[in-house]
């Protein structure tokens, strides 16, 4: 069969679950180890016996078992890297690849003359923030904690790849390295933050661990958590910055304001003008504040 005759085919299958074709697009992909440009420059190639047969289990797991496709092919492309996903750790979303860029552009803002620095992602599932942020910069000595077992796992196979430096611990957010008397000069998380009883994706909430995607009755749970504990972990000159809700911005201003008083508190929007990241700047002085919405 031709690769075009099986997109097509695909592509039907797809439609009765609401699946985007891209989906097979990336199965075959995956298969053949070809880029996309070759997938369609070969659509009028004769496809092997094996890899349809390979193809057509794959399809299966997803319209049929409705596995997420990053899991069926075992990564997700994550800031211009292939990350290892499975079902211990969260999808990495497109909308964390802006606070990774946003970290970096803080850390050339505020701590360029630092000739290293202390950075901790609290809730690292993947290793998708930790191993991005350190290996685009050679300064960051990073560390990173998760409380699943199985997650840092994943996430040290990730480190192994891409950021070999990257520090790990076990435990329930903060506390590990509150234990550990470490300090700090970045405090990174993007924590569970859909509220309990959200309606949730079917797709996502059947297959993705719910102790990455839960915060508690208002989703705000590890954010306080984290926030309340954050002043024994950090240096006199520091930043935190989380993922955010987009409908949770103001309630996270006052928590942090509770917390850090004294600092300067930013939410910032993301591509699509949504509150998404909160940042906390702690004896810090903003340059310029075009940003700023709080």
């Amino acid at each position: 069969m031709l690769i075009r005759e099986v997109l097509s085919e695909a592509k039907k299958q797809l439609a009765t679950v609401n699946g985007d074709e891209h989906i097979a697009r990336i199965l075959l992909m995956d298969i053949l180890q070809i880029e996309s440009y070759q997938l369609w420059a070969d659509l009028d190639t004769e496809m092997s016996d094996s890899d349809y047969q390979t193809f057509t289990a794959m399809l299966n797991r997803f319209v049929v078992n409705h596995e997420p496709v990053q899991y069926i092919v075992g990564f997700e492309y994550f800031c211009g890297r292939n990350l290892i996903v499975n079902e211990d750790v969260l999808i990495p979303r497109p909308e964390t690849e802006e606070l990774v860029y946003k970290v970096l552009e803080t850390i050339d803002d505020y701590f360029e003359d630092y000739q290293a620095l202390d950075v901790v992602d609290v809730g690292t599932g993947s290793g998708a923030i930790a191993v991005s942020v350190a290996a685009e910069e050679p300064r960051v000595h990073m560390w990173a904690s998760d409380i699943s077992e199985a997650a840092v796992a994943v996430a040290k196979r990730n480190a192994a790849e891409f950021a070999p430096g990257v520090e790990f611990l076990l435990g329930d957010m903060t506390t590990p390295f509150i234990e550990a008397g470490l300090k700090f000069d970045i405090l990174l998380s993007n924590p569970p933050y859909i509220p309990d009883e959200e309606t949730v994706d079917s797709l996502v909430k059947e297959n993705e661990p719910h102790v990455a995607l839960f915060g508690g009755n208002d989703g705000l749970r590890f954010y306080k958590q984290i926030l309340s504990t954050a002043s024994s972990l950090l240096k006199e000159r520091s930043v935190l910055a989380f993922e955010i809700g987009f409908d949770q911005a103001e309630r996270l201003v006052a928590v942090a304001s509770e917390h850090f008083p004294d600092a300067i508190i930013r939410v910032l929007k993301d591509i699509n003008g949504k509150d998404r990241m909160l940042f906390v700047y702690n004896n810090i002085e903003l340059i310029g504040d075009a940003d700023a919405d709080a």
